[in-house]
């Protein structure tokens, strides 16, 4: 079972401010995401296994996620609790600037288990290097969103197709891809 791995969950900038659709591009795909994730949560902390909060802190005072606004706040349906962990970060990848890295290494923890907001920037950059440095990623898509994206031709591609697109860039050569039911069904 994959308890037996101590798997780490990581949540990935799951922050009110990305509730501003229109700022990211519109059309959010995954509505139910945030369910989801509440549920993989509950059973992680059920479990007791360890559990790491990613916050983005943008640097731009205009972005919902600016340290200033109230969109910087973690959404209700992942509020930290006092047993787990929890970095801010200012660049895309969780593993950037943040003692990620170190906190893993020191507890063992040599798989990770990711989702979050939005598929195609933070958390494919989480993912990917998460990989690149050696652990064990399970990417559970379900429990991931995005927004619709215009390409650098001015065409407009939507939220589905980017986090299919993503998912599937990610699949095999940088983590396993699973679906909450999944992810339930295998702790």
């Amino acid at each position: 079972m994959l308890r037996e791995k101590n798997p780490a969950l990581l949540l990935v900038d799951i922050q009110k401010g990305l509730d501003e659709e229109a700022y990211y591009g519109g059309n959010r795909n995954n509505r139910d995401a945030e369910t989801k994730m509440k549920s993989v949560l509950e059973q992680w902390r059920i479990l007791k296994l360890p559990i790491i909060h990613i916050q983005h802190q943008s640097l731009n005072p205009s972005s919902p996620l600016h340290g200033s606004k109230k969109g910087f706040e973690l959404k209700d349906e992942v509020k930290i609790q006092a047993s787990e962990y929890h970095f801010i970060k200012h660049e895309n990848s969780a593993f950037i600037n943040t003692g990620l890295d170190g906190l893993l290494k020191k507890s063992q923890i040599k798989t990770l288990v990711v989702m979050g907001l939005t598929t195609n920037h933070c958390v494919s950059s989480t993912v990917r290097m998460s990989a690149n440095l050696g652990y064990e990623t399970i990417l559970i898509a379900d429990a991931c969103a995005t927004f619709d994206l215009v390409d650098h031709e001015g065409v407009l591609h939507k939220s589905d197709l980017v986090h299919n697109i993503t998912v599937g860039n990610l699949k095999d050569e940088f983590a396993q891809i699973w679906l909450t039911d999944d992810i339930l069904r295998k702790l």
